[in-house]
């Protein structure tokens, strides 16, 4: 199935003491690098965040005003593919079709789940039939790795999208639930997370 994707790379990271979270390395490959090889079978994609060189072409953007949370930055990374023009266009081979974002649908990550892949973003995808989106799950917790339809996400935005709650957004969808394996929930918060366990 062809899907667009939305990568959410432009939080504050407070308990990484404000470091940049799409440049942390795990085993030698930047957070940043590790989601876009989850999406490398997505049509498009938008990072929502600071640039960084990247291995494939990106759309970049940013939420306003920044640092206004995941919702926000998922409305951002949407208005994005549908203006089909970006802000800026980076990457190898820096070429991507332009063309208005309609009812494809549409993954999106946080940036610090390392344990996310390939596999992951297919499940989710395949997860959507009948629904909404799915969303990933682990022990009750719904995690920031989900696929939706775009249009089904245009219908709920919030009036207000900066500060806005995802559990809110997630709640007023109809989201299948894909249960985590291995280390899919995994994510990165603290220095310590990056710590042989």
């Amino acid at each position: 199935m062809v899907f667009d994707a939305v990568v959410l790379a432009g939080g504050r990271a407070t308990r990484l003491g404000g470091a940049d979270k799409a440049a942390v390395e795990v085993n030698g490959t930047t957070l940043l690098e590790r989601t876009l090889a989850a999406v490398r079978a997505a049509h498009r994609v938008v990072v929502v965040g600071d640039e960084h060189p990247t291995s494939r072409p990106v759309l970049w953007t940013r939420e306003h005003p920044p640092y206004g949370g995941p919702v926000a930055a998922t409305y951002a990374g949407l208005e994005a593919l549908r203006r089909g023009s970006p802000v800026r266009l980076t990457g190898q081979k820096a070429e991507m079709t332009r063309q208005p974002h309609g009812s494809t649908p549409l993954v999106v990550l946080a940036v610090d789940m390392p344990g996310v892949g390939e596999g992951t973003v297919r499940r989710l995808v395949a997860g959507m039939q009948g629904h909404d989106g799915a969303v990933l799950v682990d022990g009750g917790r719904r995690h920031l790795a989900f696929a939706v339809e775009a249009e089904a996400l245009a219908r709920v935005r919030p009036a207000e999208v900066a500060g806005a709650a995802m559990r809110g957004l997630w709640a007023s969808l109809d989201l299948a639930d894909v249960p985590a394996r291995d280390d899919e929930a995994y994510d990165v918060d603290e220095w310590s997370d990056l710590e042989p366990s």
